[in-house]
Protein backbone atom coordinates (compact mmCIF):
# COMPACT_ATOMS: atom_id res chain seq x y z
CA UNK A 1 0.00 0.00 0.00
CA UNK A 2 3.06 2.61 0.64
CA UNK A 3 4.05 1.68 -2.34
CA UNK A 4 1.34 2.68 -4.03
CA UNK A 5 0.88 6.08 -2.07
CA UNK A 6 4.33 6.78 -3.21
CA UNK A 7 3.46 6.09 -6.51
CA UNK A 8 0.73 8.16 -6.81
CA UNK A 9 2.81 10.94 -4.60
CA UNK A 10 5.31 10.80 -7.24
CA UNK A 11 3.15 10.71 -9.94
CA UNK A 12 1.09 13.68 -9.20
CA UNK A 13 4.22 15.70 -8.51
CA UNK A 14 5.54 15.09 -11.90
CA UNK A 15 2.08 16.27 -13.51
CA UNK A 16 2.66 19.60 -11.14
CA UNK A 17 5.98 19.94 -12.52
CA UNK A 18 5.33 19.76 -15.94
CA UNK A 19 2.58 21.84 -15.81
CA UNK A 20 4.48 24.54 -13.93
CA UNK A 21 7.18 24.38 -17.43
CA UNK A 22 4.30 24.73 -19.25
CA UNK A 23 3.39 27.84 -17.53
CA UNK A 24 6.75 29.23 -17.04
CA UNK A 25 7.28 28.64 -21.25
CA UNK A 26 3.13 30.05 -22.16
CA UNK A 27 2.62 32.16 -18.37
CA UNK A 28 -1.05 34.02 -18.59
CA UNK A 29 -0.95 37.08 -19.74
CA UNK A 30 -4.77 38.17 -18.63
CA UNK A 31 -7.51 36.49 -17.03
CA UNK A 32 -11.14 37.58 -18.59
CA UNK A 33 -14.94 36.43 -16.40
CA UNK A 34 -12.75 33.71 -14.86
CA UNK A 35 -11.18 32.84 -17.82
CA UNK A 36 -7.08 32.27 -18.34
CA UNK A 37 -5.40 33.98 -21.78
CA UNK A 38 -1.88 33.02 -22.36
CA UNK A 39 0.81 34.61 -24.06
CA UNK A 40 0.92 33.08 -26.80
CA UNK A 41 -3.14 33.41 -27.98
CA UNK A 42 -2.57 37.73 -27.50
CA UNK A 43 0.54 37.32 -29.23
CA UNK A 44 -1.13 35.49 -32.37
CA UNK A 45 -3.42 38.38 -31.85
CA UNK A 46 -1.37 41.51 -31.78
CA UNK A 47 0.72 40.25 -34.76
CA UNK A 48 -1.65 39.02 -36.83
CA UNK A 49 -3.66 42.57 -36.74
CA UNK A 50 -0.38 44.71 -36.73
CA UNK A 51 1.59 42.98 -39.25
CA UNK A 52 3.26 44.57 -42.36
CA UNK A 53 1.19 46.48 -44.61
CA UNK A 54 -1.69 47.14 -41.45
CA UNK A 55 -2.15 50.94 -41.74
CA UNK A 56 -3.18 51.37 -38.10
CA UNK A 57 -1.11 49.75 -36.42
CA UNK A 58 -1.12 49.90 -32.43
CA UNK A 59 1.46 49.24 -29.75
CA UNK A 60 0.89 46.46 -27.40
CA UNK A 61 -0.03 48.68 -24.49
CA UNK A 62 -3.09 50.34 -27.19
CA UNK A 63 -3.94 46.59 -28.84
CA UNK A 64 -4.39 45.14 -24.46
CA UNK A 65 -7.92 47.81 -24.57
CA UNK A 66 -9.04 46.10 -27.93
CA UNK A 67 -8.39 42.65 -27.24
CA UNK A 68 -10.00 42.54 -23.71
CA UNK A 69 -13.08 44.11 -25.06
CA UNK A 70 -13.02 41.03 -27.86
CA UNK A 71 -13.11 38.27 -24.76
CA UNK A 72 -15.31 40.37 -23.14
CA UNK A 73 -18.11 40.08 -25.94
CA UNK A 74 -16.52 37.00 -26.28
CA UNK A 75 -18.05 35.77 -22.67
CA UNK A 76 -20.95 37.55 -23.34
CA UNK A 77 -21.77 35.81 -26.14
CA UNK A 78 -21.08 32.42 -24.25
CA UNK A 79 -23.04 33.66 -21.33
CA UNK A 80 -26.03 34.05 -23.94
CA UNK A 81 -25.14 30.22 -25.04
CA UNK A 82 -24.67 31.22 -28.51
CA UNK A 83 -22.45 28.55 -29.06
CA UNK A 84 -25.36 26.22 -28.13
CA UNK A 85 -27.20 27.47 -31.57
CA UNK A 86 -27.10 24.71 -34.02
CA UNK A 87 -26.00 26.89 -36.89
CA UNK A 88 -22.87 28.15 -35.00
CA UNK A 89 -21.79 24.77 -34.36
CA UNK A 90 -22.70 23.72 -38.00
CA UNK A 91 -20.71 26.56 -39.56
CA UNK A 92 -17.49 26.42 -36.83
CA UNK A 93 -17.74 22.48 -37.59
CA UNK A 94 -17.40 23.11 -41.08
CA UNK A 95 -14.31 25.54 -41.21
CA UNK A 96 -12.41 23.38 -38.16
CA UNK A 97 -12.79 20.59 -40.75
CA UNK A 98 -11.81 22.52 -43.13
CA UNK A 99 -7.85 23.19 -41.34
CA UNK A 100 -8.21 19.69 -39.97
CA UNK A 101 -8.65 17.41 -42.70
CA UNK A 102 -5.43 17.69 -44.68
CA UNK A 103 -3.52 17.25 -41.59
CA UNK A 104 -5.16 13.61 -41.35
CA UNK A 105 -3.55 12.81 -44.71
CA UNK A 106 0.04 11.06 -44.38
CA UNK A 107 2.39 10.75 -47.80
CA UNK A 108 1.49 7.25 -47.47
CA UNK A 109 -2.50 8.29 -48.36
CA UNK A 110 -1.44 9.94 -51.29
CA UNK A 111 0.84 7.38 -52.58
CA UNK A 112 -2.12 5.18 -52.47
CA UNK A 113 -4.48 7.38 -53.95
CA UNK A 114 -1.11 7.96 -56.81
CA UNK A 115 -1.37 3.78 -57.07
CA UNK A 116 -5.26 3.62 -57.63
CA UNK A 117 -5.29 6.03 -60.46
CA UNK A 118 -2.61 3.91 -61.91
CA UNK A 119 -4.38 0.49 -61.32
CA UNK A 120 -7.72 2.06 -62.84
CA UNK A 121 -5.65 3.62 -65.67
CA UNK A 122 -4.39 0.56 -66.55
CA UNK A 123 -7.45 -1.54 -65.97
CA UNK A 124 -9.14 1.51 -68.26
CA UNK A 125 -6.66 0.82 -70.92
CA UNK A 126 -6.93 -2.97 -71.29
CA UNK A 127 -4.82 -5.87 -73.17
CA UNK A 128 -4.93 -3.39 -76.46
CA UNK A 129 -2.83 -0.61 -74.88
CA UNK A 130 -1.88 2.39 -76.37
CA UNK A 131 -1.48 3.59 -79.74
CA UNK A 132 -0.33 6.92 -81.38
CA UNK A 133 -1.34 8.17 -84.30
CA UNK A 134 -0.49 10.19 -87.20
CA UNK A 135 -3.35 11.12 -89.76
CA UNK A 136 -4.21 13.39 -92.90
CA UNK A 137 -7.42 14.46 -92.92
CA UNK A 138 -9.63 16.19 -95.64
CA UNK A 139 -12.98 17.29 -94.01
CA UNK A 140 -16.59 16.18 -95.83
CA UNK A 141 -19.79 17.99 -94.58
CA UNK A 142 -22.24 15.06 -93.33
CA UNK A 143 -25.09 17.13 -95.52
CA UNK A 144 -22.49 17.28 -98.72
CA UNK A 145 -23.89 16.33 -102.18
CA UNK A 146 -22.46 13.17 -103.48
CA UNK A 147 -20.95 15.67 -106.22
CA UNK A 148 -18.78 17.64 -103.55
CA UNK A 149 -18.23 13.94 -101.89
CA UNK A 150 -16.87 12.74 -105.18
CA UNK A 151 -14.55 15.69 -105.58
CA UNK A 152 -12.82 15.11 -102.08
CA UNK A 153 -12.98 11.61 -102.62
CA UNK A 154 -10.79 12.56 -105.83
CA UNK A 155 -8.07 14.57 -104.06
CA UNK A 156 -7.87 11.72 -101.04
CA UNK A 157 -7.22 9.38 -103.20
CA UNK A 158 -4.50 11.18 -104.57
CA UNK A 159 -2.96 11.91 -101.70
CA UNK A 160 -2.81 8.25 -100.50
CA UNK A 161 -1.60 7.15 -104.38
CA UNK A 162 1.32 10.34 -103.35
CA UNK A 163 2.14 8.60 -99.98
CA UNK A 164 2.64 5.06 -101.77
CA UNK A 165 4.89 6.48 -104.30
CA UNK A 166 7.17 7.69 -101.47
CA UNK A 167 6.00 11.04 -100.28
CA UNK A 168 6.83 12.00 -96.79
CA UNK A 169 3.51 11.48 -94.42
CA UNK A 170 4.48 14.17 -91.90
CA UNK A 171 5.71 17.15 -94.64
CA UNK A 172 2.17 16.24 -96.92
CA UNK A 173 0.36 16.42 -93.44
CA UNK A 174 1.37 19.80 -92.85
CA UNK A 175 0.47 20.89 -96.34
CA UNK A 176 -2.82 19.28 -97.28
CA UNK A 177 -4.56 17.71 -93.83
CA UNK A 178 -7.57 19.81 -92.78
CA UNK A 179 -7.26 19.13 -88.67
CA UNK A 180 -5.21 22.40 -88.06
CA UNK A 181 -4.24 21.06 -84.93
CA UNK A 182 -2.41 18.02 -85.54
CA UNK A 183 -1.58 19.21 -89.14
CA UNK A 184 1.51 21.57 -87.54
CA UNK A 185 2.80 18.42 -85.87
CA UNK A 186 3.10 16.52 -89.33
CA UNK A 187 -0.80 14.85 -88.88
CA UNK A 188 0.96 13.43 -85.52
CA UNK A 189 -1.83 13.20 -82.44
CA UNK A 190 -1.46 11.88 -78.55
CA UNK A 191 -1.67 8.32 -77.24
CA UNK A 192 -4.79 7.19 -76.75
CA UNK A 193 -7.04 4.06 -75.38
CA UNK A 194 -9.80 2.69 -77.13
CA UNK A 195 -12.83 4.58 -76.94
CA UNK A 196 -11.49 8.06 -77.17
CA UNK A 197 -11.79 8.09 -80.92
CA UNK A 198 -14.65 7.68 -83.41
CA UNK A 199 -15.08 3.90 -84.25
CA UNK A 200 -14.37 4.15 -87.95
CA UNK A 201 -11.16 5.38 -86.79
CA UNK A 202 -10.28 3.56 -84.14
CA UNK A 203 -10.90 0.26 -85.53
CA UNK A 204 -8.10 1.06 -87.94
CA UNK A 205 -5.55 2.18 -85.92
CA UNK A 206 -5.77 -0.80 -83.46
CA UNK A 207 -5.24 -2.77 -86.19
CA UNK A 208 -2.42 -1.61 -87.94
CA UNK A 209 1.62 -2.59 -86.97
CA UNK A 210 3.43 0.67 -86.71
CA UNK A 211 4.92 2.52 -89.55
CA UNK A 212 1.82 1.15 -91.51
CA UNK A 213 0.05 3.13 -93.41
CA UNK A 214 -4.19 2.76 -93.65
CA UNK A 215 -6.53 3.06 -97.40
CA UNK A 216 -8.23 5.75 -97.06
CA UNK A 217 -10.74 5.87 -93.96
CA UNK A 218 -14.41 7.79 -94.21
CA UNK A 219 -15.56 8.79 -90.38
CA UNK A 220 -18.50 11.58 -89.48
CA UNK A 221 -15.70 14.39 -89.82
CA UNK A 222 -14.34 13.09 -93.21
CA UNK A 223 -11.85 11.41 -95.26
CA UNK A 224 -8.38 10.39 -93.28
CA UNK A 225 -5.33 8.56 -94.33
CA UNK A 226 -3.84 6.96 -90.91
CA UNK A 227 -0.30 6.19 -90.05
CA UNK A 228 0.31 4.03 -86.89
CA UNK A 229 3.40 5.62 -84.69
CA UNK A 230 3.46 3.42 -82.43
CA UNK A 231 1.85 1.06 -79.99
CA UNK A 232 2.84 0.07 -76.59
CA UNK A 233 1.24 -0.76 -73.02
CA UNK A 234 0.95 1.65 -70.07
CA UNK A 235 4.57 2.21 -68.57
CA UNK A 236 5.18 0.76 -64.63
CA UNK A 237 3.90 3.57 -62.03
CA UNK A 238 7.04 4.86 -61.30
CA UNK A 239 7.57 6.14 -64.86
CA UNK A 240 4.19 8.00 -63.82
CA UNK A 241 4.84 8.21 -60.22
CA UNK A 242 6.04 11.94 -60.45
CA UNK A 243 2.84 13.10 -62.94
CA UNK A 244 -0.12 11.31 -60.88
CA UNK A 245 1.06 13.35 -57.48
CA UNK A 246 0.62 16.80 -59.18
CA UNK A 247 -2.42 15.59 -60.81
CA UNK A 248 -3.70 15.04 -57.42
CA UNK A 249 -2.83 18.58 -56.15
CA UNK A 250 -3.67 19.95 -59.15
CA UNK A 251 -7.31 18.64 -58.67
CA UNK A 252 -7.66 19.22 -55.40
CA UNK A 253 -8.05 15.28 -54.55
CA UNK A 254 -6.42 15.42 -51.25
CA UNK A 255 -9.95 16.80 -50.17
CA UNK A 256 -11.21 12.96 -51.12
CA UNK A 257 -8.24 11.33 -49.94
CA UNK A 258 -9.25 13.18 -46.29
CA UNK A 259 -12.88 12.15 -46.67
CA UNK A 260 -12.18 8.42 -47.39
CA UNK A 261 -9.50 8.81 -43.97
CA UNK A 262 -11.89 9.72 -42.34
CA UNK A 263 -15.11 7.42 -43.31
CA UNK A 264 -12.61 4.38 -42.71
CA UNK A 265 -11.29 5.86 -38.65
CA UNK A 266 -15.22 6.16 -38.42
CA UNK A 267 -16.00 2.52 -39.24
CA UNK A 268 -13.34 1.58 -37.59
CA UNK A 269 -14.29 2.47 -33.79
CA UNK A 270 -17.69 0.08 -34.76
CA UNK A 271 -20.01 2.64 -34.25
CA UNK A 272 -18.44 4.15 -31.23
CA UNK A 273 -18.03 7.33 -32.56
CA UNK A 274 -19.71 9.57 -34.68
CA UNK A 275 -17.48 11.77 -37.86
CA UNK A 276 -18.25 14.80 -36.08
CA UNK A 277 -17.10 13.59 -32.97
CA UNK A 278 -14.07 11.77 -34.71
CA UNK A 279 -12.98 14.97 -36.30
CA UNK A 280 -13.73 16.86 -32.90
CA UNK A 281 -11.65 14.31 -31.35
CA UNK A 282 -8.38 14.94 -34.13
CA UNK A 283 -8.90 18.58 -33.80
CA UNK A 284 -8.14 18.61 -30.36
CA UNK A 285 -5.11 16.33 -31.47
CA UNK A 286 -3.29 18.23 -33.35
CA UNK A 287 -3.96 21.35 -31.69
CA UNK A 288 -2.29 20.00 -28.75
CA UNK A 289 1.19 20.00 -30.40
CA UNK A 290 0.52 22.93 -33.12
CA UNK A 291 -0.28 26.51 -31.72
CA UNK A 292 -0.68 28.14 -34.94
CA UNK A 293 -3.91 25.40 -35.70
CA UNK A 294 -4.91 26.06 -31.96
CA UNK A 295 -5.05 29.50 -32.17
CA UNK A 296 -6.48 29.72 -35.95
CA UNK A 297 -9.57 27.38 -35.00
CA UNK A 298 -9.91 29.48 -31.17
CA UNK A 299 -9.78 32.54 -33.11
CA UNK A 300 -12.87 31.48 -35.76
CA UNK A 301 -14.45 30.15 -33.05
CA UNK A 302 -14.94 33.22 -30.90
CA UNK A 303 -14.72 35.09 -34.00
CA UNK A 304 -18.21 33.61 -35.12
CA UNK A 305 -19.83 34.67 -31.46
CA UNK A 306 -18.58 37.63 -31.85
CA UNK A 307 -20.22 38.64 -34.94
CA UNK A 308 -23.57 36.43 -34.08
CA UNK A 309 -23.30 39.08 -30.74
CA UNK A 310 -22.51 42.14 -32.51
CA UNK A 311 -24.87 41.67 -35.26
CA UNK A 312 -27.78 41.36 -32.96
CA UNK A 313 -26.91 44.38 -30.31
CA UNK A 314 -24.75 46.41 -32.68
CA UNK A 315 -25.15 46.43 -36.14
CA UNK A 316 -28.63 44.71 -37.15
CA UNK A 317 -30.29 46.74 -34.28
CA UNK A 318 -29.17 50.03 -35.28
CA UNK A 319 -29.84 49.43 -38.76
CA UNK A 320 -33.28 48.88 -38.18
CA UNK A 321 -34.11 51.09 -35.11
CA UNK A 322 -36.27 53.49 -36.32
CA UNK A 323 -36.67 55.43 -33.35
CA UNK A 324 -33.10 55.42 -31.76
CA UNK A 325 -31.89 57.06 -35.20
CA UNK A 326 -34.10 59.39 -35.20
CA UNK A 327 -33.34 60.40 -31.69
CA UNK A 328 -29.40 60.11 -32.18
CA UNK A 329 -29.96 62.39 -35.19
CA UNK A 330 -31.65 65.08 -33.70
CA UNK A 331 -29.33 64.72 -30.51
CA UNK A 332 -26.30 64.81 -32.62
CA UNK A 333 -27.77 66.78 -35.87
CA UNK A 334 -25.15 69.68 -36.01
CA UNK A 335 -22.30 67.11 -36.62
CA UNK A 336 -24.42 66.44 -39.77
CA UNK A 337 -24.08 70.17 -41.07
CA UNK A 338 -22.96 71.07 -44.95
CA UNK A 339 -20.75 73.52 -45.57
CA UNK A 340 -23.06 74.33 -49.13
CA UNK A 341 -26.66 73.78 -49.56
CA UNK A 342 -27.81 70.68 -51.05
CA UNK A 343 -31.18 69.89 -53.38
CA UNK A 344 -33.49 67.77 -52.42
CA UNK A 345 -36.16 66.57 -54.89
CA UNK A 346 -35.45 64.96 -58.19
CA UNK A 347 -34.39 65.86 -62.17
CA UNK A 348 -37.07 64.68 -64.35
CA UNK A 349 -37.88 64.04 -67.89
CA UNK A 350 -41.21 64.21 -69.46
CA UNK A 351 -42.48 63.43 -73.34
CA UNK A 352 -45.56 65.49 -72.88
CA UNK A 353 -45.32 69.00 -71.57
CA UNK A 354 -48.31 68.44 -69.72
CA UNK A 355 -46.86 65.94 -67.34
CA UNK A 356 -43.99 68.41 -66.44
CA UNK A 357 -46.81 69.63 -63.61
CA UNK A 358 -48.59 66.15 -63.37
CA UNK A 359 -45.04 65.23 -61.80
CA UNK A 360 -45.28 67.94 -59.00
CA UNK A 361 -49.10 67.24 -58.01
CA UNK A 362 -48.38 63.80 -58.02
CA UNK A 363 -45.74 63.93 -55.03
CA UNK A 364 -46.05 66.93 -53.75
CA UNK A 365 -48.43 65.70 -50.49
CA UNK A 366 -45.96 62.25 -50.07
CA UNK A 367 -42.83 61.82 -48.28
CA UNK A 368 -39.66 62.03 -50.24
CA UNK A 369 -38.80 58.00 -49.68
CA UNK A 370 -42.58 57.08 -51.29
CA UNK A 371 -41.96 59.17 -54.79
CA UNK A 372 -40.74 56.58 -56.85
CA UNK A 373 -42.73 53.89 -56.35
CA UNK A 374 -46.09 56.49 -56.34
CA UNK A 375 -44.34 58.05 -59.58
CA UNK A 376 -43.70 54.49 -61.33
CA UNK A 377 -47.25 53.45 -60.57
CA UNK A 378 -48.28 56.64 -62.18
CA UNK A 379 -46.20 57.61 -64.73
CA UNK A 380 -44.29 53.75 -65.82
CA UNK A 381 -46.57 51.43 -65.14
CA UNK A 382 -47.20 50.20 -68.45
CA UNK A 383 -45.11 49.52 -71.69
CA UNK A 384 -45.01 53.10 -72.29
CA UNK A 385 -42.39 54.95 -69.78
CA UNK A 386 -43.68 58.54 -69.79
CA UNK A 387 -40.42 59.88 -67.32
CA UNK A 388 -36.78 58.86 -66.92
CA UNK A 389 -36.32 60.23 -62.75
CA UNK A 390 -33.23 61.00 -61.10
CA UNK A 391 -34.21 61.06 -57.06
CA UNK A 392 -31.93 62.23 -54.72
CA UNK A 393 -30.07 65.13 -52.67
CA UNK A 394 -27.99 66.87 -54.82
CA UNK A 395 -24.41 69.25 -54.01
CA UNK A 396 -23.05 71.51 -56.66
CA UNK A 397 -22.08 69.32 -59.33
CA UNK A 398 -23.88 66.15 -59.06
CA UNK A 399 -26.35 66.84 -61.56
CA UNK A 400 -26.31 69.41 -64.55
CA UNK A 401 -30.11 70.48 -64.77
CA UNK A 402 -30.28 70.74 -60.88
CA UNK A 403 -27.37 72.77 -61.32
CA UNK A 404 -28.98 75.05 -63.66
CA UNK A 405 -32.11 75.53 -62.22
CA UNK A 406 -31.57 75.26 -59.07
CA UNK A 407 -27.83 76.39 -57.95
CA UNK A 408 -28.11 78.98 -61.14
CA UNK A 409 -24.85 77.72 -62.37
CA UNK A 410 -23.97 78.36 -66.16
CA UNK A 411 -23.47 74.70 -67.36
CA UNK A 412 -24.71 72.66 -70.34
CA UNK A 413 -27.97 70.04 -69.61
CA UNK A 414 -27.78 67.55 -72.43
CA UNK A 415 -31.01 66.07 -73.45
CA UNK A 416 -32.48 62.94 -72.80
CA UNK A 417 -33.55 61.09 -75.86
CA UNK A 418 -37.32 61.26 -76.24
CA UNK A 419 -38.19 62.88 -73.46
CA UNK A 420 -37.34 66.60 -74.49
CA UNK A 421 -39.07 68.55 -71.67
CA UNK A 422 -36.93 68.89 -68.24
CA UNK A 423 -37.64 70.46 -64.56
CA UNK A 424 -36.51 69.46 -60.80
CA UNK A 425 -38.56 69.63 -57.99
CA UNK A 426 -38.00 69.14 -54.58
CA UNK A 427 -36.50 71.68 -51.86
CA UNK A 428 -33.10 73.43 -50.91
CA UNK A 429 -31.30 72.57 -47.62
CA UNK A 430 -29.68 75.27 -46.99
CA UNK A 431 -27.75 74.50 -43.19
CA UNK A 432 -27.57 70.57 -43.52
CA UNK A 433 -30.38 67.73 -43.81
CA UNK A 434 -33.54 67.91 -42.33
CA UNK A 435 -34.38 64.28 -41.31
CA UNK A 436 -31.93 61.27 -40.34
CA UNK A 437 -33.61 59.65 -43.64
CA UNK A 438 -31.12 62.23 -45.42
CA UNK A 439 -28.23 60.96 -44.35
CA UNK A 440 -29.01 57.44 -43.00
CA UNK A 441 -25.52 55.85 -43.89
CA UNK A 442 -23.32 58.10 -41.88
CA UNK A 443 -26.18 58.12 -38.97
CA UNK A 444 -26.16 54.06 -38.95
CA UNK A 445 -22.36 53.74 -38.49
CA UNK A 446 -22.49 56.35 -35.66
CA UNK A 447 -25.63 55.57 -34.03
CA UNK A 448 -23.46 51.54 -34.08
CA UNK A 449 -20.05 53.14 -32.52
CA UNK A 450 -22.32 54.60 -29.74
CA UNK A 451 -24.12 51.16 -29.35
CA UNK A 452 -20.28 49.80 -29.36
CA UNK A 453 -19.38 51.69 -26.37
CA UNK A 454 -22.63 51.62 -24.70
CA UNK A 455 -22.45 48.18 -24.52
CA UNK A 456 -18.43 47.55 -23.82
CA UNK A 457 -18.58 49.81 -20.87
CA UNK A 458 -21.20 47.82 -19.80
CA UNK A 459 -19.69 44.67 -19.97
CA UNK A 460 -16.72 46.11 -18.48
CA UNK A 461 -18.63 46.81 -15.27
CA UNK A 462 -20.22 43.56 -15.40
CA UNK A 463 -17.59 40.77 -15.94
CA UNK A 464 -14.16 41.16 -14.08
CA UNK A 465 -11.00 41.15 -16.13
CA UNK A 466 -7.14 41.60 -15.15
CA UNK A 467 -4.13 42.22 -16.72
CA UNK A 468 -0.61 40.79 -15.52
CA UNK A 469 1.74 43.83 -16.57
CA UNK A 470 4.74 41.77 -15.93
CA UNK A 471 4.16 39.08 -18.43
CA UNK A 472 3.00 42.14 -20.44
CA UNK A 473 6.22 43.27 -20.91
CA UNK A 474 7.35 40.01 -22.28
CA UNK A 475 5.41 40.01 -25.47
CA UNK A 476 7.28 39.16 -28.14
CA UNK A 477 10.38 39.86 -25.95
CA UNK A 478 10.99 36.01 -24.74
CA UNK A 479 12.54 32.81 -26.07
Amino acid sequence: MKHVLMAALLAASAQGVVAQSQQVKDPVIMTVNGVPVLRSEFEYSYNKNNSEGVIDKKTINEYVDLFINYKLKVAAALDEKYDTLQSFKDEFAQYRDQQVMPLLITDADVEAEAHRIYDQTVERIGPDGLVQTAHILLRLNQQATPEEQAAVKVRIDSIHTALKNGADFAELAKKVSEDPGSARQGGLLPFVQRGQLVKEYEDVAFSLEPGKISDVVQSPFGYHIIMVKERKQMEPFEFHREAILKFIEQRNLRDRIAEQKVDELVKATNGAQTKAQLMEEKANEFSATDSDLKNLIREYHDGLLLYEISNKLVWDKAAKDEAGLAKYFKKNKKKYAWDEPRFKGMAYHVKDAADLQAVKNCVKKLAFDKWADKLRTTFNNDSVLRIRVEKGIFKKGDNALVDSIVFKKDTTVTKVKDYPFDDVYGKVLKKGPEDYTDVRGLVVADYQEELEKQWVAELRKKYLFTVDENVLKTVNNHE
